[in-house]
């Protein structure tokens, strides 16, 4: 059933997303992103099942209390099943436009099988300059950190 959900959440435009977004978060939100390169220097992407472009990075929001650090690798956890290791903090990002601060670390797989689950229906790498449709931040972002200048 909640896929099902997903799958037509995905559907509708981008607008309500947006719209239902700013309704039903708290006012200012704080995220965490993961950035995984494999050794050909490609980018590892999360399929989201809820996302209008369903292609982004690994990402999720903190719980009450949760240390950034501690989130990041909780979220990689319930969406695939594997654990990851953090290698630095990359940097913090603040959207004006959607009230929230992500702060985005280089990480590494360290273990587990994937598993897919109600927010990921797959993962895969992708060649920095062959990114699928996604967020242009979130491109733009990958780009950065690639050509060194964030790391």
């Amino acid at each position: 059933m909640t896929k099902t959900l997903l799958r037509i959440w995905r559907t509708l435009p981008i607008w309500v997303h947006f719209l239902a977004a700013k309704m039903v978060r708290a006012k200012f939100r704080a995220a965490v992103a993961a950035l995984i390169f494999n050794e050909r220097g490609q980018i590892l992407l999360f399929k989201h099942t809820y996302r209008k472009w369903q292609w982004g990075i690994p990402a999720g929001s903190l719980e009450y209390h949760e240390q950034p650090a501690d989130a990041i690798v909780r979220e990689f956890r319930e969406e695939t099943s594997m654990q990851i290791e953090i290698e630095k903090l990359l940097t913090t990002v603040s959207a004006k436009e959607d009230h929230h601060i992500t702060m985005v670390y280089l990480c590494k797989i360290v273990g587990g099988e994937f598993k897919e689950s109600n927010e990921v229906s797959e993962m895969k790498y992708f060649d920095i300059n062959d990114l699928p449709q996604m967020l242009f931040d979130e491109k733009n972002l990958i780009r950065q950190v690639a050509s060194g200048k964030l790391r």
